[in-house]
């Protein structure tokens, strides 16, 4: 076993440190961040030894990486640091009845939940709740959540599709009469099937238009908060997609009503699609030929042709004006937009029992269908992310924060849901970043320790994991002010500890000092002759305190005190030996002044090399934290790029379409907007200057040893 592994026990980080001469390692296939590297230990536990990978002599102070999910394109864990897993794949799955809705903690901050829980239901009162128990469910998560919700009208099987999407039979409700049987919103979290250190959240809702509630207002925020809540939206329906099938999607009409967002200079309805999840139209019991004039077509230009705008002339009836309408909702939300289309999956009498059935006992075509729908949810669906790709964890409130503002009767607005986040999770960062660090120099120094480079080992992996946990839970942290503000407490603490360090290796010092110079202490000296007895018990016990180890970074400090204390009682022996001539005693002066300069030495040298090592790790700090951070700001830079790529394409087919259709005066009054959106798209590609956590930290560096 290296040493040192058992630091990260009971963790996926490792973060052990590594010394001068060790070999560290980095594999040119994985690695995604150039600084990331492992040590010998999870290096060989890992799938990167096939790799192409290049080795190295560490230079000292290069803390393992294993287990840093931003920084490797894959495998990101050895086989001893690796999170735990369920096996959610397995198709036909059989649950334990008595564990149905628990959820299983799991390394890597996320949870493997046997069954889904009610997230958003009615209250007593009538009105939309959160239920405290989801919450807390989410709350263990830590890791980026991908959210895919589904939508349609009741009865369709879209607990159906939620339920292959977990890779089980059972769990979602399914039901086989004409009663809705999904309440509310109900939440399903399982440890992403393809991406490492990732949870897939899936939401199953109420089916819109139930006959019992005859409450259209509450399909409205039900369809609001799914579209909020999500990263992709699947809206699942039976037969084709027709006018009617348009009209039952009149939801979409209504979210400009129903969700505010503040412009930052583009059309209202762009905003909205730069925050809107991507759009998924699953037709179910799907008959018809896919072909177009007669030529074979794909699901999505089925439903690209189906969201085809009419001409308007002077005149245009309209039903015309009625038809473009619903279409163009769709087209004026969602930039991403696909369909699947699915045969019916089994007889009526078979549909009945769908949970019973295996997929060898459905019809193939639809097993093949569904798998591909599956495929592409699994592969394409995102990270939940706010405006500027700044991704959300399980931790993130956005229920909360959506429902209150519905349950005061206000409409949701997206900033306000921002600012609120930032102000919940930007102090709780720091809280829980604080707590670990604490928690890991609590368990890991053994104070005194023996020099201040063990107690700064120690101080770097706990550091690392901090700033690691405080990245991963913070959120638009504007002129990163809390991440500052972490530098800092982080400073104090060590600072604390320095001292601590300091002050129990006195007290250990002294003790030996007493041990040592016992001998010296208990003699008497003051007669011809004593001087030279005094100065070989003082000598020998010099050497009997240099042999003792573990007294700590003060043990030449608590030398030199003790030494010139004893010289000041030497130099009366000294003048009081009859047996010493005046020649003599002048060489041993000499003697004494050259040795108190030799200490001085030693004592300047150690409390240099305390200053240098405290002033290394604050500058080391100060790396660390720029490097997660950089880490963090590329991946939102690249999210934020590719939600403004989308939008850019998505608005550029729209002004082709509409050209096509004759639409010239909207296709020109597009214009304006698509020109700002390409300039926000270079303005994106621009890295932001990373920040400096120096601060005033470094001034108080003197203070952390009493000098």
């Amino acid at each position: 076993m290296v040493k040192g592994e058992s630091w990260q026990k009971d963790t996926p980080l490792c973060g052990r440190v590594s010394k001068t001469g060790e070999t560290i390692y980095s594999c040119r296939e994985c690695v995604l961040d150039p600084t990331c590297v492992l040590c010998e230990d999870c290096f060989q536990n890992s799938t990167h030894r096939d790799h192409d990978y290049k080795k190295r002599v560490s230079g000292g102070g290069t803390a393992c990486s294993c287990g840093d999910v931003g920084g490797w394109r894959s495998a990101p864990y050895c086989s001893k640091h690796a999170p735990a897993s369920s096996d959610h794949t397995r198709w036909g799955k059989q649950e334990d009845p008595l564990r149905r809705h628990s959820e299983t903690s799991l390394n890597g901050g996320t949870v493997a939940m046997q069954a889904p829980v009610c997230l958003i239901d009615n209250g007593t009162d009538g009105r939309l709740r959160v239920q405290q128990g989801a919450l807390k469910i989410l709350e263990q998560i830590q890791q980026p959540v991908v959210v895919v919700a589904v939508v349609g009208l009741y009865r369709t099987g879209k607990s159906y599709l939620m339920n292959r999407l977990a890779g089980t039979q059972t769990g979602f409700a399914l039901g086989s009469t004409i009663e809705s049987k999904t309440k509310g919103i109900w939440m399903w979290c399982v440890p992403h099937p393809n991406k490492a250190g990732h949870t897939l959240v899936l939401l199953d809702t109420e089916g819109l238009g139930d006959v019992e509630k005859g409450d259209e207002k509450h399909d409205t925020w039900i369809f609001c908060l799914a579209v909020l809540l999500s990263s992709t939206l699947v809206y699942n329906s039976l037969g084709t997609i027709d006018n009617i099938a348009l009209e039952k999607l009149q939801f979409v009409a209504e979210l400009t009503e129903h969700i505010k967002v503040k412009s930052s200079g583009h059309d209202r309805k762009t905003e909205l699609m730069l925050v809107f999840p991507s759009f998924v139209w699953t037709v179910r019991d799907f008959t018809l030929e896919l072909e177009l004039k007669g030529k074979p077509i794909t699901a999505d230009e089925y439903l690209e042709n189906a969201l085809k705008l009419k001409p308007v002339e002077k005149g245009s009836p309209p039903e015309v004006l009625k038809h473009n309408k619903l279409r163009q909702n769709l087209r004026d939300f969602f930039a991403v937009r696909r369909c699947f289309v699915m045969d019916r999956p089994a007889s009526s009498k078979n549909m009945k029992r769908m949970e019973q059935l295996k997929d060898s006992d459905l019809d193939s075509s639809f097993v093949e269908q569904a798998k591909a729908f599956c495929r592409y949810i699994h592969h394409s669906a995102q990270v939940k992310a706010m405006r500027g790709g700044r991704g959300l964890n399980g931790r993130s409130d956005l229920a909360e924060t959506y429902v209150e503002a519905i349950r005061s009767g206000k409409v949701p607005c997206l900033e306000s849901a921002v600012e609120s986040l930032a102000a919940i999770q930007n102090g709780r960062a720091i809280t829980e970043a604080l707590k670990s660090y604490r928690a890991e120099m609590e368990r890991k120094v053994k104070f005194p320790t023996e020099t201040q480079e063990a107690l700064s080992m120690i101080h770097t992996a706990a550091e690392k994991r901090a700033i690691s946990i405080f990245i991963n839970e913070s959120f638009n942290d504007q002129d990163h002010k809390h991440q500052q503000q972490l530098v800092t407490d982080m400073a104090k603490e060590y600072g604390e500890l320095c001292k601590k360090n300091v002050k129990v290796s006195r007290k250990v010092c002294w003790s030996v000092i007493s041990k040592a110079f016992a001998s010296l202490d208990n003699g008497s000296y003051m007669r011809s002759g004593g001087y030279e007895d005094f100065r070989y018990a003082l000598n020998r016990g010099a050497q009997l305190y240099r042999s003792e180890k573990r007294k700590g970074v003060m043990s030449e400090e608590v030398l030199t005190e003790y030494l010139e204390e004893k010289n000041v009682v030497g130099k009366s022996i000294r003048a009081a030996d009859r047996s010493l001539t005046e020649a003599q005693k002048k060489m041993e002066e000499n003697k004494i002044r050259r040795e108190e300069a030799e200490q001085q030495q030693k004592l300047l040298e150690q409390r240099t090399k305390l200053q240098q090592q405290a002033m290394c790790d604050l500058q080391r700090s100060n790396k660390e934290n720029i490097r997660q951070l950089e880490v963090k700001m590329e991946r939102e830079r690249v999210r934020a790029q590719a939600e403004l790529e989308r939008v850019v394409t998505a608005k550029l087919k729209e002004q082709r379409d509409l050209l096509e259709c004759g639409f010239q005066r909207r296709a020109e009054d597009m214009e304006e907007d698509i020109r700002k959106l390409q300039r926000d798209q270079k303005k994106a590609q621009e890295k932001k200057e990373s920040p400096s956590f120096l601060g005033k930290v470094g001034r108080t560096i003197a203070g952390w040893f009493g000098f």
